[in-house]
């Protein structure tokens, strides 16, 4: 047997690498998405106290703290029994949609947007570094409203990088209106670049191949009543067909979802409670939402279905969604920054003791659906903590696209550049953060193995490894 291995997949969050193993004719027999980092976070958060959890799980990762840091803060808020007051939770979602607008931006411009256009560009100029060379204007306006993200995480959440304002009950402080003034400028700012790139991101809908990274799933999401939410409402579960599988908010998401490990990755797997496997993040929830919630948004949800139609299985079209969402995440930003509760003072709802022993923070993460559960004792030291990452969820997805690319790509036991950036593409389109799934010890680069049979009784291997 052969085996190719890509190491590390590049342009991602973490360290992953394929790996791909050829029959005796040189195509592939099976493929795999390979996650061999350590995650610790559920086992050294045990004997912390729970109104810490808010503050040490955003050192889970530097691209998404703000998910974890609410999701976390939303958990406390259940023990300690303490709901956030309404200019709390105005604060808490212009959080949230700064983290959308940081890490979409991040994402669409800067690891997507090479491989659509840059194409198959020598491996050293398809990054971020070559697209400024051929579009810098576009590289100068994806830094900007970057920052405007960057901007909202420490102004709302007192530092830009791992956010802390986000505590039992609310928020630890108000915005003053000196800072609400200058995030709004930003903030149109942001919007009118957001507006201009959806003439790029419409781009990438010509000509997609619906059956690229090919894998059918069920789809998981948050909604209020039909519009998109990421901080509010029920998390959906609609089946292959776009029909309604169920819903949950809190605890009750052990009768729908459930964990588990494959040998050829640290990275775990999840399915529903029927056994059917499924999809979360931004394709999911334009599935399952009717409406974005604000007019520019839904204008480019409109374009998008006429291309992608109501419900799509398609693996490229998350790219377009990601989009989709983060116009709608500057434009909700505008509304908040504009409404004059924004600068309330009444942020927090003071807390007593442990009024129940068990809180589930559910919140929508950039990369999708994000679960924090925490058990406490009486005195509020955590004694179990279970985090379920969109990552996790999409693993079995990019695991499955990643053989199927492979299979149409290596001819002839041969991984190409080409063939690889191919293979490497589905799985940025799910946008993985594997520093979110796992943790990792050390220098972890990624790599891509090809192995196949070498006539002699046994195995050649062919390793490519990205640094």
């Amino acid at each position: 047997m052969t085996r190719l291995t890509i190491a590390p997949v590049t342009r991602i969050e973490g360290h992953a690498q394929v790996r791909i193993d050829l029959d005796e004719k040189g195509e592939v027999s099976s493929a795999h998405f390979n996650v061999v980092e350590l995650r610790g976070f559920e086992k050294f958060l045990i004997g912390a106290a729970i109104e810490e959890a808010p503050r040490i799980t955003p050192r889970i990762c530097g691209i998404c703290p703000t998910s974890h840091h609410v999701a976390a803060a939303r958990a406390t808020d259940q023990i300690f029994g303490a709901q956030p007051p309404q200019t709390g939770r105005m604060l808490r979602e212009l959080l949230m949609a700064g983290q959308f607008i940081h890490s979409h931006a991040l994402h669409f411009f800067m690891l997507a947007a090479p491989d659509f256009l840059l194409g198959d560009a020598a491996p050293e100029e398809r990054n971020v570094i070559g697209l400024a060379k051929r579009s810098p204007e576009i590289a100068k306006k994806a830094i900007e409203v970057r920052k405007l993200g960057q901007r909202i995480t420490e102004a709302v959440g007192g530092k830009p990088i791992h956010p802390s304002n986000a505590i039992p009950g609310g928020m630890s402080r108000p915005l003053t209106t000196d800072q609400q003034q200058t995030l709004l400028q930003s903030a149109k700012a942001g919007l009118m670049i957001a507006e201009e790139g959806w003439e790029i991101a419409k781009g990438m809908m010509d000509g997609f191949d619906p059956s690229f990274g090919a894998v059918e799933t069920a789809f998981m999401g948050m909604s209020e009543n039909g519009t998109h939410a990421i901080s509010g409402g029920e998390v959906q579960i609609v089946g292959k067909d776009g029909k309604p599988l169920g819903s949950f908010t809190g605890e009750d998401y052990l009768h729908h979802v459930r964990e588990y490990s494959e040998d050829w990755s640290y990275l775990k797997f999840c399915k529903l409670a029927s056994g059917e496997y499924y999809r979360v993040g931004p394709l999911a929830r334009l599935n399952i939402v009717e409406r974005m919630g604000t007019p520019k948004a839904d204008a480019a949800l409109a374009e998008y279905r006429k291309v992608f139609e109501r419900f799509s299985q398609a693996a490229l079209a998350y790219n377009v969604a990601r989009y989709v969402e983060f116009l709608s995440a500057c434009e909700r930003t505008v509304e908040l920054l504009e409404d004059p509760g924004i600068t309330g003072t009444d942020v927090r709802t003071r807390t007593g003791g442990v009024v129940q022993r068990r809180g589930v923070g559910i919140i929508e993460a950039p990369r999708g659906t994000l679960i924090h559960d925490y058990s406490v004792d009486e005195n509020g030291i955590i004694e179990r903590c279970n985090l379920i990452v969109a990552t996790c969820q999409n693993n079995y997805a990019m695991d499955r696209g990643v053989e199927d690319v492979a299979r149409k790509v290596i001819k002839n036991g041969e991984l190409t550049e080409e063939a690889s950036n191919r293979i490497e593409t589905v799985i940025r389109a799910y946008d993985p953060c594997i520093s979110c799934a796992t943790h990792a010890i050390g220098r972890m680069p990624m790599r891509i193995e090809v192995c196949r049979p070498d006539g002699r009784g046994g195995t050649k291997v062919m390793i490519r490894e990205v640094n």
